[in-house]
């Protein structure tokens, strides 16, 4: 059966870019496209065209090397790996791109029964448990990989509109506004901690307004948060005057039982801006 094998996967390498061309033809025949999309796909079609035969071949390896079937099931993790963010990146979705599976598995056994026409069927059994297995796991492979770079996309995405919404605001020499608008979660508030102090430094402020008019609830941890950023900025020669707290925020802290002394407040941005005034003239 070896030699069989073999010559199966010599076949299937020497024809991979003939059953590329029929996988691709066949997967975008069932698929209407716009003239954008058309466009856009004739722009990478010889690259996605290359992609497919480079898998393609990797199985007809596998069954050239049938005895080491680990560098195999190594080799489909690496496509999988790069062809996955490849694909990712290309903004195509994980559904559409997994339509491919049934056109490849369609296409390379249909090469294969044409090679093996006039073998034995413990050879098509031997190849059965060869390919399946591998295409099986370059799904997985692919898939993860997605899925990863999706997830990586997201996070990325939601830190940068994190850094965002810690926006401290210049208003003259040495005074800053931080208006925080919205919730206060954990990881929100230690990226808080960190671009205040960052900003604080970079801006060389001695005042610092922390405007919490957009903050709808406050609890135990956003207080205790909120409350350190202050520590740490007084640490660092910056004085900091909260204003805008809600009149149900207000109760809130109060029902809390929430120390604000030492912390100085005012009700708003213009009596704090006034408060500042008269402390840089004293």
């Amino acid at each position: 059966m070896t030699t069989e094998l073999q010559a199966l996967g010599e076949a299937i390498v020497s024809r991979k870019h003939e059953i590329a061309k029929a996988v691709h033809e066949g997967r975008y025949s069932e698929s209407v496209l716009t003239e954008a999309q058309k466009y856009d796909l004739g722009k990478i079609e010889q690259q996605i065209l290359e992609i497919r035969a480079d898998f393609i071949g990797l199985f007809g390896e596998a069954l050239i090397e049938h005895q080491d079937q680990e560098k195999a099931f190594a080799n489909i993790t690496n496509w999988g790996k790069e062809t996955g963010e490849y694909i990712y990146k290309l903004g195509a979705s994980l559904d559409e791109a997994l339509k491919d599976t049934s056109f490849y598995r369609e296409h390379i056994w249909k090469a294969i029964k044409e090679e093996a026409k006039d073998m034995p069927a413990s050879v098509i059994f031997g190849v059965l448990d060869i390919i399946d297995p591998l295409m099986d796991h370059a799904i997985y492979s692919f898939s993860l990989t997605f899925v990863d770079a999706h997830q990586k996309s997201l996070e990325n995405a939601k830190t940068a509109l994190l850094e965002l919404s810690v926006p401290v605001v210049p208003l003259m020499p040495g005074v800053g506004v931080l208006p925080l608008v919205g919730n206060v979660d954990t990881e929100r508030a230690q990226l808080l901690m960190e671009e205040t102090l960052d900003q604080a430094v970079k801006l060389k402020l001695t005042h610092l307004i922390f405007d919490v008019s957009g903050v709808m609830i406050v609890d135990t941890m956003v207080a205790d948060q909120l409350f350190k950023v202050i520590s740490a900025l007084s640490l660092v020669g910056v004085k900091t005057i909260m204003t805008g707290i809600r009149p149900e925020v207000a109760h809130t802290m109060v029902t809390l039982g929430l120390n604000l002394e030492g912390i100085m407040v005012k009700s708003n941005l213009h009596q704090a801006f006034k408060e500042i005034q008269t402390l840089q003239n004293a």
